[in-house]
């Protein structure tokens, strides 16, 4: 699994001009799912974003986490985080898994973040053309990959 963590001071998502997910500050999280990313993936990359330190403590260092602040989380799916470009100029997403896959991995993703944040997260709707609004802090911005482990 891939996400881009973005630092926002609120965030939202929209399909066909209604609002369905809205946070304010907090993460924006596009996910990408990979045809063989397991419960290993999941876990490992919803543990790095509930603890990684990019919010800015007292003295302005970047040292606290979602928690720390009672931060929120927005999750967008987003399989363009698997695009290749390797030929050419049109990108390639067979990297990325298919809709029957990709659906209930970032489904079971977003529950699993939600119970390790103790509250529910707002997410996007899966496979819908989105128009996601935000205001970046910073700003930070931040890809993790749970196969690099980084």
């Amino acid at each position: 699994m891939r996400a881009l963590l973005q630092r926002v001071r609120e965030a939202r998502v929209a399909v066909e001009g209604e609002t369905v997910g809205a946070i304010g500050a907090g993460l924006l999280v596009l996910v990408g799912v990979a045809p063989d990313d397991g419960d290993d993936d999941r876990d490992w990359l919803v543990r790095k974003i509930t603890e990684m330190r990019v919010f800015d403590d007292a003295n302005g260092v970047m040292n606290r986490a979602l928690g720390d602040i009672g931060g929120d989380v927005l999750a967008v799916s987003q399989f363009t985080l698997y695009a290749s470009t390797r030929k050419g100029n049109r990108p390639s997403w067979s990297n990325a898994a298919p809709p029957d896959v990709a659906r209930p991995t970032f489904d079971a993703f977003v529950a699993a973040l939600a119970a390790r944040l103790g509250k529910p997260v707002p997410s996007g709707v899966f496979g819908a053309h989105m128009d996601v609004a935000l205001v970046n802090d910073g700003p930070v911005t931040i890809l993790l990959d749970s196969r690099r482990r980084e």
